[in-house]
């Protein structure tokens, strides 16, 4: 799409005004999606986008644009008009490009775009036709999908530096609306990876699919969650996602180099209990959220953000890195070429520790197993968070007792990572879609079973007792 020589010109173009780094970012990708409903195939689509980002530069100031006129007329003008923004002189030129040396940790055997629709149709419908054959009457629509994404990009900057990459992932998912008198509710269940059709074609979709069912109409006939200050017990897997939320972004360098985030200048501080690592890796093979390279050309890395309850990194950008004085750790992504990067997680998750899930069960007289979430809010300015629970039990007497609904976790996450006093050692991962400032991206949670000592919990079936 766009050659060296072209980005040559575009970007010493770019820096005649006085920008200090330019970067442009060229991206080529192809979508495919399918749904099937009820049983019946209701979309087939393919898309593909393709642009350029130009990205400048100049100590705390950031311009970015991007253009589908990708000719060298559509590049030069993008530049002029980006370049405008600054008035000063040229400090710096670009002669030549050498490659970051990358490698590929997420190799794909066989491409999507090379997989007939028919396989991925027939790959749905044994999730769905399982589904019927469950034949639950309270089941009133059920819908499957697969989703799979094609990325190819190549970025040049000013440092003399290029590289290209391709990435490949898909996303098999199953939701499942289940009702009766006494309301509706909603099932949920998904695998993505960043791996070829052979990782679908051995999967256990159907065990995927009866999950979607059970969590919809186990649901509907849950209690209403009681309310008060009790012990929460947070379950593996997707329970990360409150750390995730509560916790990760505000360790993103987004928030910490403006002092907007509630860890900002805490680093080698004790922000959590003692029993609490957590990491942010780039680099697990063929995982969800991993990335080789990062959005402006750093290398992936794993990012131990606290160790034993110390903070000791952050999530950091090369820009905004400037307000930090540290450079950046592979952190950078965004959704595609329309977004101005930013630092962001890729797979996130709190440790193993030494517990036993089955003792940490033992541990509560009285609590909530709170086993996922299906979203809520935070502001990583103060901590705060609210989060509603898709699957949750009472604990009596140090036993899973009856499933509840309409469970909601209240509270601050640097208050819930000193709360934390036992860590299991059944670490699971969760992919999902991360939405944010550089819009939305494949992103990994997860934990061990964990217990939190104490925390609020919002519900409309009065007092726990």
């Amino acid at each position: 799409m766009v050659n060296k020589k072209l980005a040559l010109e575009v970007i010493n173009n770019a820096l005649s005004t006085g920008a200090d780094y330019a970067e442009i970012f060229a991206e080529e990708s192809t979508n495919h999606n399918i749904n099937v409903e009820n049983g019946v195939v209701e979309n087939v689509a393919s898309t593909s986008i393709g642009g350029v980002g130009l990205r400048l530069l100049k100590d705390k100031k950031c311009i970015y644009g991007y253009t589908n006129d990708v000719s060298r007329k559509g590049l030069l003008s993008l530049a002029e008009s980006l370049k405008s923004s600054f008035k000063g002189e040229r400090t710096l030129s670009v002669e030549s490009f050498s490659k970051i040396k990358c490698k590929n940790r997420n190799p794909i055997e066989i491409s999507y775009n090379d997989v007939p629709f028919k396989e991925k149709i027939d790959l749905v419908r044994i999730g769905t036709d399982e589904i019927k054959k469950m034949n639950d009457k309270r089941v009133v629509r059920y819908n499957g999908m697969f989703v799979d994404n094609h990325r190819s990009v190549t970025l040049y900057n000013s440092k003399g530096k290029y590289f290209s990459r391709d990435t490949e992932f898909a996303r098999i998912i199953f939701m499942v609306v289940a009702a009766n008198e006494k309301g509706m509710e909603t099932g949920f269940e998904a695998k993505g990876v960043q791996q070829s059709i052979n990782f679908f074609r051995n999967y256990d979709i159907k065990s995927l699919a009866r999950k979607a069912v059970k969590g919809a109409v186990d649901t509907l006939e849950a209690v209403e969650c009681p309310n008060g200050v009790m012990p929460v017990v947070i379950g593996n897997g997707w329970g990360g996602v409150l750390f995730h939320e509560s916790c990760g972004h505000p360790l993103e360098a987004s928030s910490v180099a403006k002092g907007l985030s509630v860890f900002s200048g805490k680093k080698g501080e004790m922000i959590a209990s003692k029993v609490v690592s957590a990491v942010d890796d780039s680099t697990i093979p063929g995982s969800w959220g991993s990335i080789d390279i990062d959005d402006e050309g750093n290398l992936g890395e794993k990012r131990v953000l606290i160790k034993n309850g110390k903070l000791v990194n952050y999530m950091i950008d090369d820009f905004n890195g400037r307000r930090m004085d540290a450079s950046g750790n592979g952190a950078c992504r965004r959704q595609n070429y329309k977004y101005c990067p930013t630092s962001r997680m890729s797979n996130t998750y709190i440790c193993n520790g030494k517990s036993k899930k089955e003792d940490i069960i033992k541990s509560v007289k009285l609590g909530l197993y709170a086993v996922s979430f299906n979203g809520g809010s935070v502001d990583p300015a103060t901590g705060e968070f609210n989060f509603g629970c898709s699957e949750a039990y009472i604990i009596r007497d140090g036993k899973i007792a009856e499933r509840v609904k309409g469970a909601t976790l209240i509270g601050k996450g640097y208050e819930i990572l000193k709360n934390i006093d036992m860590v299991a050692d059944d670490l699971d991962l969760a992919e999902g879609m991360c939405g944010a400032a550089s819009g939305s991206v494949r992103t990994d949670v997860g934990q061990p079973t964990l217990r939190v000592s104490h925390i609020s919990v919002g519900g409309r079936g009065g007092k726990l007792e």
